[in-house]
């Protein structure tokens, strides 16, 4: 089977540029935090709420498959497990897969003020499989 749906993995540290990279691939766009962002465009995280905002992501982008969309979830993913989801998906809905890990070269800031010492715990647990 000819596989032309798409689904793209945006992983990196907060600030690396994972959300431009995702708005520039004629996807539909899914991240846990959008669900922090409330009606009138505040981003208010709550962090016992980050379990439901995954879920909220992943049921977003079960529905965009469902529909046949080229996919791009742009989150953190530091350890290879919490993709695990992802890729089951698309097999189940016959999209390849491309994982992107994202850098911060450009000297970007995350945009949600994640403090440093949280930015630095991810860094030293970031995994990568090759």
């Amino acid at each position: 089977m000819k596989r032309d749906r798409k689904l793209f993995l945006l992983r990196g540290l907060p600030g690396a540029g994972k959300s431009t990279l995702a708005k520039a691939l004629n996807a539909q766009v899914f991240e846990a935090d959008m669900y922090f962002v409330n009606k009138e465009g505040e981003y208010i995280f709550d962090p016992s709420k980050i379990k439901d905002a995954h879920q909220w992501c992943q049921d977003n982008v079960a529905d965009a498959m469902g529909w046949g969309l080229t996919v791009a979830v742009s989150n953190t993913f530091t350890q290879e497990w919490e993709m695990e989801f992802y890729y089951k998906l698309a097999e189940k809905h016959h999209y390849t897969v491309f994982s992107l890990v994202v850098e911060n070269r450009h000297g970007g800031v995350n945009t949600h003020d994640c403090p440093e010492e949280a930015i630095e715990r991810m860094r030293n647990r970031f995994e990568i499989k090759l």
